[in-house]
């Protein structure tokens, strides 16, 4: 691949790697080994990553990064909760990435699995086989994952259908008025930074149920059950955020105070419940709180009466 552009005024000021990002369609992950490699020029000249741009001033890109490659059985833990010869329901700890990707090639739920379980090597998307649906990196809790290529269809049909259950526990700032509602906002990547997501008219549908279990006054934040009823990136996240309750601990969407300590969102995917989808039968398993949000729960005042 090559291609050269003109600096347009619209992204004069902007780094070399968002600009080419934006520009090309390639992950900003992709763009910055390029630069790293001298693939990416400035006025015939190589640059750094984060070097500013000027309108008018002629970039070419050079090549393309390599391609992808499936990812390899590894050595990762993995918790199983349910399994059979179709499916397999796990736990996943907090700051393990689901699978592969920009920043995350190694280490990640995909090449625990792999490791256990080869067979779903073949099974769906081979950049992340097995997989149907994610939980964000920080997010604790209970993920489906499909062992065979009949199973990965029923899933992904079922969630599409809006028919399996996934039930999460937040904690959140404030108190909530109603007690019980929903938000209907749609879903998009934020204008503002990329590696965020925000509420947008041109997103995709997004609603999120929620229900008040406790309150606390100490600091004033309210622990939800929060229901997908779509399955958005950040979608409990930001649609709480959007109603001016941000999960605690949850820096980027503005969840992180002092009064109240988390160094990761305290969001937990607590029940998962579907019908099989080969014998039909009823799967239904619940994941207790980690050991870290337990203990925030524990030093919080009784709950408002």
């Amino acid at each position: 691949m090559s291609e050269r552009f003109t600096v347009p005024g619209a992204l004069a000021g902007e780094r070399v790697d968002r600009a080419v990002a934006l520009v090309t369609g390639m992950s900003r992950a992709d763009v910055q080994e390029l630069v790293a490699t001298g693939a990416v020029l400035v006025c015939g000249a190589s640059v750094a990553k984060s070097r500013r741009l000027e309108e008018g001033e002629v970039v070419d890109v050079l090549g393309a990064p390599p391609e992808a490659q499936p990812p390899t059985a590894q050595p990762v833990p993995v918790d199983v909760r349910y399994e059979d010869a179709e499916v397999l329901v796990v736990a996943k700890p907090a700051g393990v990435v689901v699978h592969p990707g920009a920043g995350h090639e190694d280490g990640t739920l995909v090449n625990g699995l792999l490791a256990r379980y080869p067979e779903i090597a073949a099974v769906g998307d081979p950049m992340r086989p097995g997989i149907v649906h994610r939980l964000d990196r920080d997010t604790s809790g209970l993920l489906v994952v499909a062992r065979s290529t009949r199973a990965y269809e029923g899933l992904v049909a079922a969630l599409a259908r809006h028919d399996v259950e996934r039930a999460y526990t937040a904690l959140v700032w404030g108190r909530l008025d109603p007690p019980r509602g929903a938000v209907d906002a749609p879903i998009g990547r934020s204008t503002a930074r990329r590696t965020r997501m925000a509420v947008r008219e041109s997103g995709k549908e997004a609603r999120t149920a929620y229900e008040v279990r406790a309150t606390f006054d100490d600091p004033v934040t309210s622990l939800l059950e929060c229901r997908l009823e779509t399955g958005r990136t950040h979608q409990i996240r930001v649609h709480l955020a959007a109603i001016h309750h941000p999960v605690v601990g949850d820096a980027p969407y503005g969840g992180r105070r002092q009064s109240l300590e988390l160094d990761r969102p305290f969001l937990h995917a607590a029940r998962l419940a579907f019908a099989h989808p080969v014998t039909g039968d009823r799967i239904e398993v619940t994941e207790p709180l980690p050991p870290e949000l337990a203990r925030v729960l524990d030093a919080l005042t009784p709950p408002v009466r």
